[in-house]
């Protein structure tokens, strides 16, 4: 795992509070990387895949729901924290935990996944449930229920399970929604500089309740992201941006690979 930080190149053609950064070609091309410009610093985020991303911050490197094979983040910092939002294989992957977590790494998981962390990696790990809030590195961060609510579903996510995380740095939110459907805790948000809403069938919510959530609690900036599902559950991010409007800009992570990138 590199340590170094890497450089980048901004586009001069920028939205304002965010700017649009392009990789080098050691990077998987399909990807783009966002930097936000906030009052505590600028914050770059680097999606990676499906539900799983990379955020520089003013506070550490902060990774969430890292999968796949630890490699795949060997051009990224270290993990100064690690986020779980809960224990399916999208995820969560102990394999690639215990690869990834270095002797100063502080790992945040829901109490699922705290009880089955392999022993060498679950020593300090935090273990959050819905409704409580810590202190890290002088981030405060809150634990968001995350559940299904349609029927025939509850079973993929029941409520009081699995997180979702509201991360304040100073004069900047940013919520992680985790596999949810559309929930009252989610709609009454407030304050909400930077999402990453969830949409895919049967396990989360279609894109038009993700809009619809999004126009309720308004944040500045949203990622549509774990958007590919099963039998015909793949929402479509350029039509849930469509729905979303002009009042929060949408950012297209290219989660899945070539072709995605807005």
């Amino acid at each position: 795992m590199k340590t170094t930080r890497r450089t980048f190149l901004a586009t001069a053609a920028a939205s304002a509070g965010a700017v649009t950064i392009l990789p080098y070609a050691g990077m998987a091309a399909a990807h783009s990387s966002n930097m936000f410009q906030t009052d505590a610093g600028d914050i770059i985020v680097h999606p990676v895949s499906h539900a799983s991303f990379v955020m520089e911050t003013p506070k550490g490197v902060i990774y969430v729901d890292p999968v796949g094979a630890a490699e795949d983040y060997s051009d990224f910092p270290a993990p100064d924290l690690i986020l779980i939002t809960h224990e399916h294989g999208d995820h969560y992957n102990a394999e690639v935990l215990t690869a990834l977590i270095g002797g100063e790494t502080s790992l945040v998981t829901n109490p699922a996944v705290n009880g089955m962390l392999p022993a060498e990696i679950s020593d300090g790990a935090v273990s959050m449930a819905n409704g409580d809030s810590m202190d890290w590195n002088g981030l405060t961060i809150d634990a968001i229920p995350a559940y299904n609510t349609t029927e025939g579903r509850q079973n993929f996510h029941p409520e009081g399970r699995d997180n979702g995380y509201v991360l304040s740095f100073d004069g900047f939110r940013v919520y992680i929604s985790g596999d949810t459907e559309d929930i009252p805790e989610m709609r009454a948000l407030e304050n909400i500089d930077l999402a990453f809403i969830c949409m895919n069938l049967p396990f989360t919510m279609d894109a038009s309740a993700a809009a619809s959530a999004v126009e309720e609690f308004g944040p500045a900036y949203v990622y549509p992201y774990h958007y590919r599902g099963r039998d015909g559950g793949t929402q479509d991010p350029a039509e849930f941006a469509e729905m979303v409007g002009d009042a929060t800009e949408v950012k297209m992570g290219g989660w899945y690979g070539e072709g995605e990138l807005g």
